[in-house]
């Protein structure tokens, strides 16, 4: 993101955003990644992927009915793991939803009518609502905290 920072806030800001982030990547290795049921389901459909891979190498054209039914069902008992796994995950991305709407609810009142960053272009137009969010004035190359949090936030998350 390519911005001037009004530099009273810029240590405040990224103190923000960075304790956000580490906040809910905690959360994200307490609630996912640490438990058992993740790491059995990791390293299940790892193994099935592998033996999977194997058979499929080791499978020639004139391969029986029987082989390819083998397959077929090793196939699906990987799909029905990697669901699993998604539902696993799942679990930490309605946390992660729910931790960055509540944190950005408090930083909007903390940082509300506060320009934050000084954009060297000016927005499209459709953007400007958010970019100047709150902001007093027709400058729309003030940036608002929400604007800049939003996109860090999809920055590092990506």
């Amino acid at each position: 993101v390519l911005a001037y920072f009004v530099p009273l806030l810029l240590q405040e800001v990224f103190t923000y955003l960075v304790t956000c982030n580490v906040f809910v990547s905690g959360i994200t290795w307490v609630l996912v990644y640490r438990t058992d049921k993740y790491k059995r389901l990791k390293a299940e459909v790892e193994k099935q992927s592998k033996k999977l891979e194997k058979k499929k190498e080791t499978i020639t054209e004139s391969a029986g009915r029987q082989q390819k039914k083998k397959i077929e069902r090793q196939e699906e008992k990987l799909k029905n793991n990697n669901r699993d796994l998604s539902m696993v995950r799942m679990k930490s991305m309605f946390a992660i939803g729910f931790c960055f709407t509540a944190l950005m609810g408090m930083f909007n009142s903390i940082f509300d009518g506060r320009v934050v960053a000084k954009l060297p272009f000016i927005p499209l137009s459709y953007i400007q609502g958010l970019s100047h969010r709150n902001l007093l004035g027709e400058d729309y190359t003030d940036c608002s905290f929400i604007f800049l949090y939003i996109l860090c936030t999809m920055s590092i998350r990506q």
